[in-house]
């Protein structure tokens, strides 16, 4: 099989590109530096098109219709010509649906592969996108969340006129995958023309969440992005926006002569990570808690975990070294200390299952 892939410099494009390699599948490219010829001879090897190019702003809004039916009506009169079945998918637009001069265009380019399908059976797929939002899409062009993903990452101010104004977006990759599976004919595929999940979001509480993906490197609390949706597909949008110089961001950090600790991530509702050192010798915690937990993680050095029970006084103690990748956990009501008994610094990575509260630390001093 053979995709011809037009428009394939956009948005869309680029990321359809990277999946047909990495899937191996054979594929052909139309671009605004190709001519009317080329594209006639790149109709007749395709097996599928994928038909993406359009015109989204035009200095001329005659230029609307010009490529966004003419180029589409060019495609179907060479299918005709050519008198084989060359499905075709087109990405219109729920713009077609209203009466604007873009609307219009798309909804003429609709028309035209309908009548194509109509006329000769060819196969046809036509799917209205919402707006469509992910890596690479152009910021201050056709896109909101672009815009504010790469304002808000480089911390220029975005404007919002009517922040209870409802979007309806769906994820690149979700796109993506749905015109793979289209290409491949997986049988008993969905015959709706719809990409799912498509998500709702009001623009102020857009431009909301995405400010605060740029507040959690220094809060250090982040969002609930582990999970994909909405929230996970904008932050991994958001992140591509970044500058290389932005990569990489510094976390704080607290020293005295036992070493020093340092706070890594906080979560909302799952706790905190974060790690300490320990010089040779050097005993760190003595401490109870009365519901905190944590678990604690050896990952250099040689380390002596001691518990006593604080009512029973019931003694525990044991020697974890970096190698043995365990895990040892601090439980409710027994005090708890950590010694370095190594020849070299001890570097512990700490989870606790609450992030810190100052006014309510619930850590009581208790010797061990």
């Amino acid at each position: 099989m053979c995709v011809l892939v037009t428009g394939a410099n956009g948005f869309i494009g680029k990321n359809l590109i990277v999946r047909l390699n990495e899937l191996g599948i054979s594929h052909e490219i139309f671009t605004r530096e190709n001519s009317v010829q080329d594209l006639q001879w790149l109709v007749k090897k395709s097996d599928f098109i994928i038909h993406l190019a359009g015109e989204n702003r035009p200095e001329d809004g005659g230029d609307f219709d010009k490529v966004n039916f003419g180029l589409t009506s060019l495609i179907c009169d060479e299918i005709r010509s050519i008198g084989k079945n060359i499905p075709i998918i087109l990405a219109s637009s729920i713009q077609a649906e209203k009466n604007n001069l873009y609307g219009k265009s798309k909804l003429n380019a609709e028309i035209a592969v309908n009548n194509l399908a109509k006329d000769t059976g060819n196969s046809s797929y036509i799917y209205r996108l919402p707006g469509v939002f992910g890596k690479w899409c152009k910021p201050n062009y056709n896109s909101v969340v672009a815009t504010f993903c790469h304002n808000v990452s480089h911390n220029i101010p975005i404007q919002i006129s009517n922040p209870s104004i409802e979007l309806r977006l769906v994820y690149i990759d979700d796109v993506i995958e749905e015109f793979i599976q289209r290409i491949r004919g997986k049988e008993g595929f969905k015959k709706q023309l719809l990409v799912e999940p498509e998500y709702r979001i009001k623009l102020g509480d857009l431009a909301d969440q995405i400010k605060s993906f740029r507040d959690s490197r220094y809060s250090l609390i982040t969002e609930r992005v582990g999970c994909g949706g909405l929230v996970g597909n904008l932050y991994s949008t958001y992140l591509s926006y970044l500058s290389p110089e932005q990569f990489t961001y510094a976390i704080p950090s607290y020293g005295d002569k036992r070493g020093i600790f340092a706070e890594v991530l906080k979560t909302k509702d799952s706790g905190q990570f974060s790690f300490f050192t320990a010089e040779p010798g050097v005993t760190r915690g003595g401490h109870y808690h009365h519901s905190k937990t944590e678990k604690f993680l050896v990952i250099q050095g040689e380390a002596k975990f001691r518990f006593r029970h604080i009512v029973s006084n019931q003694m525990y103690e044991i020697v974890i070294k970096s190698d043995e990748l365990r895990v040892v956990e601090t439980v409710p009501g027994w005090s708890h200390d950590i010694t370095n008994i190594g020849r070299g610094d001890l570097i512990v990575m700490l989870w606790a299952n609450e992030n810190f509260d100052p006014d309510n630390p619930d850590t009581i001093v208790h010797r061990v």
